[in-house]
Parts: C-alpha cells; structure tokens; sequence
C-alpha cells in the first residue's frame, strides 16, 4: 500500500507542477455557461442584494487574488475562474452585470447565485425549508439562461452552432437543497427523499441545454460535506465512530453524498444513452477533496485540516455567531494552507488542486482531457 500510495502521491505531484508551469492552453471552447451555488458564483448574489450585509460581500473575502470581496464565497478565485484561465478565456462574468450592460459577455455568462437551490424555492418552503438570502433556484437560472442566448445567435440554428462551441458547466447545484434541511434539523432520512427529485431537476435542465444545442456539458457532484467544519462544528460531540479516523470527517454524512453522486451519475448515464453525441462528464468533486483530506500536509495544506481559515472560534473556527466577514470573526495569515475557507467553503489554493485534478487528474468521466487532445 505504501509504493502504491508515493507512485499516486508523484503522479498527481507531477500533475499539479504541470497545471501550474503551463499558464493556459488553447481553448477549444469559444465561451463557458455556468450553473450553480455559492460554489460558482461570481458577484450575483451581491450585485442583487446591494444593500445588504451579508458577511460574505466584506474582507477578508478576495482577499488573496482580487484583493477585495467580489462576491465569490472565498478569499480568491473558483473553480470556474480555474477553467477559463486555463482555456485561455476571460473570466466569464455573472448573469446581473448584463442588467447595466450587455457588453464584454463574449466568454459567456455566469448564472450561478449563492445560497441557490436546485428545486424550487417555492416547493422548499412547503417542505418546510427556506433561505431568505435567494429564491434564484436552478429553474430561474435557466429562465436567465434563455433571456440572454439571443444576444450570442438570432435563430435557432446559429444558437445550436454557438453552444456547441460551448462549455457548460451544471453544478454544483443541489447541495443547498439538502444544507438547508440538514441544518434546519431535518433527519437524513427525511433528507434522502429529496436526492430524486433533485436529480430529476438537474437532468431536466440538462436536457433542455441539449435540446438547445449544448454538446459539451461538465456536471460535478457534492462534496464531502462530512468534511465541513460548519457540519463538524454543529454536530461536535458526536460519538467517536461516526468519525473517519484518518480524516476526522463525520462518516454518516459523507455516505449520504456518497449515495447522491452514486444516483446522480446513473441519471448522466441514462442522458448519455439518450445523446450519444453529447459529452457529458461527471466531476467526482467528492473523491479530488477526500483524496486531498486524507494527505492535506503533503499537498501544502498545513493549516490543520478540517479547521476553517476564516472564522470567529471554535474547535473547527466555526461560529455562526462570528461567521468569516463579521466584526468578531479573523483570517488566518496565509489561506494557501487551509483547505477550509470559512467553513463552508473552500480557499483558492483548494479550488486550485480540484481544477488541476478535474483537468490533468483522473476525477472526471469521461476524462474532459480527452475532448481537446491537442489543447488541453
């Protein structure tokens, strides 16, 4: 098991000095199209809610890349930032600018909002479940989606032509559905019975993207949220066997995301055999971060996984009273270390390591490599 281990270690050790020496390569996408959460959002939720003061739109957000809160859930970039630098494409730029001006959306358009759900908010409420930071769940997202697409191609056939050229990227979406009734108290049995109508929701989307011409389409999974000191924090004290040993990460609760993906790529599959002409990658976020929390010191990450850099205190650095952007709550000196951002989400350096595998590792299937052979 150790050669095994080291042989793996140097190969994604390799892979890493790769993704770092090369800056970019040549794209063989003309624009990226993006989904999602917190995640993947870029400044929608802050350009909507201007006069609110939501923790996240203040430093220490940013600052470790754009060197001020952008709106994105972490000290610097995302993962979507990763991809379309190292496609060698602009930033793609969230939804809501678009509102003052349409201009320099050439790269595409970011839809992803914080706090999005992908069922409906309205259905989540009679559930018993609510944010009342957003309501822009992945049905309204795609409403967005069909708004904008004229201002890229006129007639239906240039627009199939155009998002054929695309990058879609589906997700994460769907984690919110069950943060927000896991940590409104709801059982994980109660919660198990979203995972289908989740599901159902995402491939719902994903076909209507076909169904409009999209060709390539990357669609991650959850991640270990076992591993997140917001989960860790609230259910501290848990009994010793609940914890994996190696990681310090609650079993239970990554074995139900462990379920979602196992679900979720069936329903990919399902697409596939439907669309033989569409690529349609999963992207085993889950397995990138586990991989990365069972070995975080050998990859940098030496600020104590699974501890939180930004954060107001606590076993975790988790306090929902002192969240990361609050008066209470303080950064670490050097994100680059910690795995954790603030809790709930994840630093730059981390993002780095799961774009870096998702593009030159083995966590995507297909391996989205293979689409571009002589690009990426």
């Amino acid at each position: 098991m150790g050669s095994s281990f080291q042989q793996y270690y140097w190969m994604n050790l390799l892979l890493l000095l790769v993704f770092i020496l090369i800056p970019h390569a040549s794209c063989c996408f003309s624009s990226i199209f993006s989904f999602g959460d917190s995640l993947a959002d870029t400044g929608n939720l802050k350009i909507s809610s201007p006069n609110e003061t939501v923790h996240f739109f203040f430093p220490p957000y940013g600052m470790t890349y754009f060197h001020r809160p952008t709106g994105r859930c972490s000290d610097g970039r995302l993962v979507i930032d990763f991809i379309a630098e190292y496609l060698g494409l602009p930033l793609v730029r969230p939804y809501l600018e678009s509102q003052k001006s349409i201009q320099n959306f050439e790269g595409g358009v970011n839809f992803a909002v914080a706090g999005a759900t992908a069922l409906d908010a309205t259905f989540l409420e009679e559930m018993g479940d609510s944010n009342p930071r957003t309501n822009n769940s992945l049905g309204i997202q795609m409403g967005w989606f069909k708004e904008i697409l004229p201002y890229f191609c006129n007639i239906s056939s240039n627009c199939s032509e155009f998002l054929s050229g695309s990058l879609i990227l589906m997700g994460e979406i769907g984690g919110n559905d069950y943060n927000d009734a896991l940590l409104g108290g709801k059982s994980i049995e109660q919660v198990q019975e979203y995972v289908p109508l989740v599901i159902e929701e995402i491939g719902l989307s994903i076909n209507e993207l076909i169904e409009l011409g999209a060709a390539t389409l990357l669609v991650p999974g959850n991640l270990p949220i076992g591993c997140l000191p917001i989960y860790l924090t609230n259910y501290e004290g848990s009994d010793e066997s609940d914890y994996d040993p190696s990681t310090g990460c609650l079993n239970w609760l990554n074995k139900f995301v462990e379920y979602y993906n196992e679900q979720l790529q069936t329903e990919l599959s399902r697409i596939r055999s439907l669309h033989p002409h569409v690529n349609i990658i999963y992207a085993d976020y889950y397995n990138a971060m586990m991989y990365l929390h069972h070995s975080p010191e050998q990859f940098g990450f030496i600020g104590g996984s699974p501890k939180a850099c930004c954060g107001g205190g606590g076993t975790y650095n988790y306090n929902s009273s002192a969240q990361c952007g609050m008066r209470q709550a303080s950064a670490c000196e050097n994100p680059a270390e910690f795995i954790s951002w603030d809790g709930i989400h994840f630093t730059e350096a981390a993002y780095k390591w799961i774009t870096n595998a998702l593009l030159k590792g083995n966590y995507t299937d297909p391996r989205i490599s293979s689409l571009c052979v002589s690009t990426l």
